[in-house]
């Protein structure tokens, strides 16, 4: 219902337009907050490879508890869904996103200068994009699960999925990690909610209302 005002003669009218602005508002502080999420992932990722990896074969060692695991197949994984998602923007609508499209060995999953690079391009990517393109911008997903599906949503529920979809990986990165007796930072791999759950004081763990 559109918002209520008064008039100067203390009945109230209806104010369409104010109701419109607000819902605007509202739009563009979730879309704000998604954007921070997201970045704040992929900046995980960036503080992994710059800070925590000191040769690029960790990159490429094959895990023993996750068959074929490597940590940069995941980091490379991750990226390209948030990729993915931004090239289907790109695109006349109806925009049509298909994640099982892959881009294996790559360079960044064997080179840690490759890997900041990569990431450090896409973060400047979602921050450069993101704010252009409407929270609720309809998009048509293809999947195979593994029968062929074709599903509605939007872009701003596929980036927060992009979002927990990494930090899903950062959690088996983190496996990975340990079984090379790497020192991640204790909220690395973890989502938000269980953060926040735990009343965490990392970015991802602070509640924001």
């Amino acid at each position: 219902m559109p918002a209520a005002i008064s008039s100067t003669d203390g009945t109230a009218v209806h104010n369409g337009a104010g109701s419109t602005a607000s819902s605007q508002v509202d739009e563009a502080k979730a879309l704000e907050r998604l954007l921070e999420v997201s970045t704040l992932v992929l900046a995980q990722a960036v503080n992994l490879v710059d800070n925590s990896l000191v040769s690029d074969d960790q990159l490429t060692a094959k895990s023993q508890y996750i068959p074929g695991s490597t940590i940069g197949k995941h980091l490379r994984h991750a990226r390209d869904h948030f990729m993915l998602l931004m090239d289907s923007m790109t695109t006349s609508a109806p925009h049509i996103l298909n994640y099982d499209v892959r881009s294996r060995n790559t360079p960044m999953e064997s080179c840690r200068q490759s890997a900041l690079d990569a990431f450090s391009e896409a973060i400047a990517r979602l921050r450069r994009e993101v704010p252009t393109i409407a929270l609720d911008e309809p998009i048509t997903l293809h999947a195979v699960t593994p029968y062929p599906q074709i599903v509605q949503t939007s872009f701003g529920r596929e980036l927060w999925f992009a979002a927990l979809h990494a930090v899903h990986h950062w959690s088996m990165v983190r496996v990975i990690a340990g079984e090379m007796g790497i020192t991640l930072e204790e909220s690395f791999g973890f989502a938000p909610s269980t953060l926040v759950h735990q009343g965490s004081e990392a970015p991802l763990g602070k509640p924001k209302i």
